[in-house]
């Protein structure tokens, strides 16, 4: 096309478009667009209950539930970084602090002690949540 083709049915000039970007900056967009997972979900809820209710998880659930801990508390913390929360609440400062050391730290490997990290991190991001959900970071509903 043209710098300024007509397009069929169509009386006035018409440029060529222009791509935001390279298509490979495009396909990384694209990715991440796909990729993304909302702050909140059903699933965040459903793996904090599993570790902080009565039940005391297995060796397969901790397996399983200490890396999308881990995720969800690091989607959280990067929320409060972002939206600069850190810097007008000291509480959610501390849990994002707290949150970071957390995922920093490898499983124990004792079963008791695993089952302890696993609490310290559903606690620090049961605490985090509720403290964005009443600076209105984040919608109750998920």
């Amino acid at each position: 096309m043209t710098d300024h083709a007509l397009a069929p049915g169509w009386t006035h000039p018409v440029r060529e478009a222009v791509l935001p970007g390279s298509p490979q900056g495009l396909q990384r967009l694209l990715e991440k667009v796909q990729n993304w997972a909302p702050y909140v979900d059903g699933l965040l809820l459903d793996d904090v209950a599993a570790v902080l209710d009565d039940h005391m998880p297995g060796g397969d659930e901790i397996a399983g539930l200490a890396p999308r801990l881990r995720s969800h508390l690091m989607r959280l913390v990067n929320l409060a970084v972002t939206s600069k929360l850190i810097h007008k609440d000291r509480e959610v400062a501390a849990l994002v602090e707290r949150g970071r050391a957390l995922c920093a730290e490898e499983l124990p490997g004792d079963h008791h002690r695993d089952v302890g990290y696993l609490r310290r991190l559903a606690w620090t991001l049961n605490e985090l949540l509720e403290l964005m959900v009443m600076h209105q970071c984040l919608t109750e509903e998920p």
